[in-house]
């Protein structure tokens, strides 16, 4: 069985991470019953025998083992950190695993990645290398942070060079999410387009998140919740909220943190239970990214809710595939079904037949645009477990360039500050931080605008070989 890692960085990406832990302990439970540490709990947990980290006091109570995540919780603000830390999760994570700071970032990536990543990297180092060494088989580091802000952006995409470098072979899968454009960060442009250049250079996969997306999911589902359109909806079963409604408690992003950290159980399921048509991690990056830097992957996420009578209709399930493909349930502002698919998985859990999955790509196909060189270029995963409160659900990747109008928008916000060199003396004041990382990140992004461009051009005509990207 492979292990991963969770790297949490920053506020969004350590608020992420905490819904994260909390949905998949639940869902470890409902299959679990009994507790016992199985090979599916150890992909993301490890069992630690509290006798000898804290001698025989333990032992006397009866407290034996107990489970840790395998994270790497950052951030340079204490306030979300310690917030875990004095909740229901605080034991599940080691002390050892945090890096935390008081003054954070100020909204700077050069702060995060310049400042911040100097001082810290033999930290991180040591605390990366300490959990590794702790897995038998290490296949993937999940980072999760924001791109507007300081430390997610400029700590988390330094992270990622710290892992390049001490652990090339493992892959590195980003979720990162986006600021839209009423952003009250000022300078979140700046940020992103910085962060962006080393997503392209240096992660194998990063699945962009669009903040406005998840306000439309929260509010589209809480609009027909009120006005009873949803229907009898089966207990625990909406993906905005760990208790199936939204608690008079919860706090206003922790609906939209349930739906990244839903995508986020989905993409690990064939990673941590059984299934007739198990999809590995790594089959994701080999099969979805044909080109090196095109590896922004698109996500939906069906169904967001379940209705209450158990006996699903094939007709229901169908609404399922046809909806994964809907602009409606898109975690990024797209419409993959008017673009050009470069390649798309299908992560299927629950009660469904691989004859339902085949009929479901043969009825949609005809519909969708695929580059003439990869017509074929489906995956599909079977796992068993579904989620909690659910029978059945999917989760959609795509490879395709309905992400090029998001890099556009941030490219133009960017260009709209640069141009009056606004802001530009917070960043240049840092130490090694030089004006050419400006350019320098905004001609990366423009290249890759470009190289999703030529695809497009490409539409409807069919070539012989795929069309000469830069390669690096």
């Amino acid at each position: 069985m492979t292990q991963s890692i969770v790297l949490q960085v920053g506020q969004c990406g350590n608020q992420i991470g905490c819904r994260f832990w909390d949905l998949a302990l639940r869902e470890h439970a409902s299959v679990n019953k009994k507790g016992i540490y199985d090979e599916a709990l150890c992909s993301f947990f490890r069992n630690v025998d509290t006798r000898a980290e804290a001698g025989g006091a333990d032992a006397q109570r009866g407290k034996i083992c107990s489970l840790k995540a395998r994270a790497v919780m950052i951030d340079m603000e204490e306030g979300v950190v310690n917030e875990i830390l004095q909740g229901p999760l605080r034991d599940l994570f080691d002390s050892k695993q945090l890096i935390t700071d008081v003054s954070g970032s100020g909204n700077n990536w050069a702060v995060g990645h310049k400042l911040y990543g100097g001082q810290y990297r033999e930290h991180i180092v040591e605390n990366l290398r300490r959990t590794a060494e702790q897995c038998d088989c290490l296949q993937c580091f999940f980072v999760i942070h924001s791109m507007g802000g300081g430390t997610g952006s400029g700590l988390g995409t330094f992270v990622l060079n710290v892992l390049e470098e001490e652990f090339p072979e493992v892959y590195r899968f980003v979720t990162s999410v986006y600021p839209s454009a009423e952003d009250d960060v000022i300078t979140s442009p700046y940020n992103s387009v910085l962060a962006m250049k080393e997503l392209t250079e240096h992660a194998d996969c990063v699945l962009p998140i669009e903040n406005q997306s998840l306000v439309d999911i929260v509010n589209k589902i809480n609009q027909m919740a009120n006005t009873g359109k949803l229907g009898n909806v089966k207990p625990n079963s909406l993906v905005t909220s760990s208790k199936g409604g939204v608690k008079e408690n919860e706090k206003p992003f922790d609906a939209m943190n349930n739906i990244v950290a839903n995508l986020l159980l989905n993409l690990t399921s064939s990673a941590r239970f059984e299934g007739s048509l198990n999809m590995d991690l790594n089959e994701i990056s080999m099969n979805l990214v044909p080109f090196p830097q095109l590896h922004y992957l698109t996500s939906s996420l069906t169904p967001l809710y379940t209705l209450a009578d158990v006996n699903v209709p094939s007709r229901r399930l169908d609404q399922m595939f046809s909806d994964a493909f809907s602009k409606d349930h898109q975690l990024i502002r797209a419409d993959p079904k008017h673009s050009l698919y470069l390649a798309c998985a299908l992560m299927v859990r629950g009660n469904v037949q691989i004859s339902d999955l085949r009929r479901n790509i043969e009825r949609l196909k005809p519909s969708l645009q695929f580059v003439s060189w990869n017509q074929e270029g489906w995956k599909t995963g079977l796992c068993s477990v579904p989620p909690v409160g659910h029978s059945h659900s999917l989760l959609a990747l795509a490879n395709n360039t309905c992400v090029k109008p998001t890099f556009i928008e941030l490219r133009d916000r960017f260009s709209k500050l640069y141009r009056k060199k606004a802001h530009l003396h917070h960043y240049l004041q840092v130490d090694g931080m030089e004006q050419h990382c400006f350019t320098e990140a905004i001609s990366s992004l423009s290249s890759l605008i470009e190289e999703y461009s030529q695809l497009d051009a490409s539409k409807g005509i069919h070539v012989l070989d795929p069309p000469r990207l830069n390669i690096v």
